[in-house]
């Protein structure tokens, strides 16, 4: 059984995708309708910006679902999933590769997400960090214990939660989670609180989008960050996207109901090694890899 992986935000590098661009007429055609479609040349950032300018959030998320979804279609026949699944904006990619999501659609869905997560960032101030060395029950149970909005955010892999809140809140629980054993507890240089409360302007943006998008049944389910549970049905893939802005990505449980499903072998797509590390760091007999786009 052999899973292919989408990687989230954070990903992103400088010269991303450019390869794909020059080598092959297909990946050219698909990454100049994406120009297009957003409005501006987002292909001369990703081939020439600097590091700073790949963090704007209009450019960060189409940026890597694209250089995800390209790869994926110029793996071709190479390209044969048993199971699907992506790190939050990863299961845009991760549809559109499996073919539940049109490229069309899916850029445009990234691109609306993303603007609506800045303009939530906006809205109030609010941070994450990144719990390593506990237990998910102790993290859970010191944030029930704090009385700010402060919640688990990435389940990442055993030992490595990312928890999101307010400011305040997030620097209460680094003080309470260190007190209680963690062995890092770092504040993450984000635009605010991903997968918590703080983005529900942003779900309700994204849910008027998704009533009007078209989905169909894919190549192969995907294990949704919210449920971590595979997935074929359009209408709860899509009631699941929009549940994912403030809901946690159960990565952890992902990986492991994969596993407990008889994953073999794991393949990245797009920019990082990060899956890949999570994966092998849940289980060492895995087989792992990134994904490799050989000639036309």
């Amino acid at each position: 059984m052999k899973a292919f992986v989408f990687p989230g935000q954070g990903a992103q590098f400088s010269g991303m995708g450019k390869d794909l661009y020059e080598k092959f007429p297909v990946a050219k055609d698909l990454f100049e309708k994406a120009n297009k479609i957003l409005g501006f040349r987002i292909t001369d950032i990703m081939f020439e910006g600097t590091d700073e300018d790949l963090k704007e959030t209009k450019v960060t998320q189409p940026a890597i679902f694209l250089h995800s979804v390209i790869m994926a279609k110029m793996l071709k026949d190479d390209f044969k999933p048993d199971m699907v699944a992506g790190h939050s904006l990863g299961e845009f990619s991760a549809l559109v590769a499996n073919k539940s999501l049109s490229f069309e659609d899916g850029l445009r869905l990234v691109s609306k997400r993303a603007m609506a997560m800045q303009k939530a960032c906006e809205l109030k101030p609010s941070t994450m960090a990144a719990i390593l060395g506990l237990e998910d029950s102790v993290v859970e149970r010191v944030l029930k214990e704090i009385d700010e909005i402060i919640v688990p955010a990435n389940y990442n892999s055993p030992g490595q939660l990312v928890i999101s809140g307010s400011v305040k809140g997030v620097e209460l629980a680094c003080a309470k989670l260190s007190e209680a054993g963690a062995k890092r507890a770092i504040q993450l240089k984000v635009s605010g609180a991903f997968h918590s409360p703080f983005m529900e302007s942003a779900r309700v943006e994204l849910a008027k989008a998704l009533e009007t998008t078209k989905f169909i049944k894919g190549i192969c389910p995907v294990y949704q960050n919210v449920t971590a549970q595979p997935v074929t049905d359009p209408e709860i893939i899509k009631s699941n996207l929009i549940a994912q802005l403030t809901a946690p990505v159960r990565w952890t449980q992902i990986m492991k109901n994969m596993i407990a499903d008889g994953v073999k072998e794991v393949i990245e797509v797009g920019p990082g090694t990060v899956l890949q590390g999570l994966f092998k760091k849940t289980d060492r007999n895995l087989k792992v890899s990134g994904a490799v786009v050989t000639e036309e």
